[in-house]
């Protein structure tokens, strides 16, 4: 079946593709085989380069500074949730004294570059007497910066909603705090999942800038032990073992999103409404918000009716 946003590609554009598809993974090969060239050439795969990895030592500071990056990013994930949400609710308040406010919070917080927002607590408080640790610097600019950008997301996700649902829920007597609790959010929160995984991913990377303020997390270990003449200077080799641990990271990480997302596709799919913990109907329920609201309207007349 076709969709007016696709056109399904006929022979031609089918042999196009693949040809454009063998191309490109031909460059890919080709520029990661010269890569891998250049490090040969240039002895970074010789034995002295990676002496340095033989001592027991330095794989615990490894340890040890991918603990201090999960640390943050933990601290700095959960608190970027709870921002988000608190500004997304606020942003969409009713009363404008609420509203504008956040909004403006909100913009500014998103538009500040993290890596600035860092410096500015670190080396910038303590120039009007406030002293913060590397570690508090890191995790607040995260908080910060990323809240924003989930508080966007948490917004867009509630706003696409059919307005049907928010009718919906207001029919059967629910206040604008149930509907919100109960109707929109968890919607919104299911069909943004991996929107809200993929900042997740971005703040994990993002704790990489810690080292500019002195934070001992993972790459700052990595550029002390590159830069250590005695054992060689490997920046090559503990840049390497540093991306590799990032990159298993964040596979688990995209691991965990994506059991999550499959638990919540395999829950039972109610609407609106019916998945406000009220729990099975009768056969003839009303199954969709116009049967509901209709449902609602004709209870109203028929107890019309009676009392009269």
């Amino acid at each position: 079946m076709s969709s007016v946003l696709y056109d399904v590609p006929g022979p031609r554009a089918i042999i196009r593709n693949r040809i454009l598809g063998v191309i490109t993974v031909l460059v890919v090969l080709a520029v990661l085989g010269w890569v891998l060239w250049r490090f040969w050439v240039t002895g970074q795969f010789s034995p002295e380069k990676w002496y340095a990895f033989t001592f027991t030592r330095i794989w615990e500071q490894f340890g040890l500074a991918t603990l201090r990056t999960l640390a943050a990013f933990a601290v700095a994930s959960v608190g970027a949730l709870i921002l988000g949400f608190v500004l997304a609710i606020g942003r969409l308040s009713d009363h404008a004294w609420i509203r504008m406010p956040i909004a403006g919070i909100t913009e500014v917080f998103r538009a500040i570059p993290v890596l600035i927002f860092m410096i500015l607590l670190y080396y910038g408080l303590p120039v009007i007497g406030i002293k913060m640790s590397s570690y508090w610097a890191v995790v607040i600019a995260l908080i910060a910066y990323n809240g924003s950008v989930l508080a966007e997301v948490v917004r867009a996700g509630v706003e696409s909603l059919p307005r049907g649902q928010r009718e919906a829920g207001y029919a059967i007597g629910l206040r604008k705090a149930g509907v919100m609790r109960l109707v929109l959010l968890p919607q919104a929160i299911r069909a943004m999942m991996p929107v809200i995984i993929a900042q997740l991913v971005v703040t994990l990377k993002d704790t990489a800038l810690g080292f500019i303020i002195t934070y001992p997390e993972l790459l700052y270990f990595a550029r002390l032990l590159g830069s250590n003449a005695v054992l060689g200077s490997p920046l090559i080799p503990a840049a390497l073992v540093a991306g590799a641990i990032y990159v298993i990271l964040c596979l688990a990480l995209s691991y965990v999103a994506y059991t999550v997302e499959k638990r919540l596709r395999r829950s039972p799919k109610t609407g609106g409404v019916a998945g406000a913990g009220m729990g099975p109907g009768p056969a003839n329920a009303p199954t969709t918000d116009t049967e509901l609201i209709a449902a609602q309207k004709g209870i109203g007349k028929f107890d019309a009716g009676s009392t009269a």
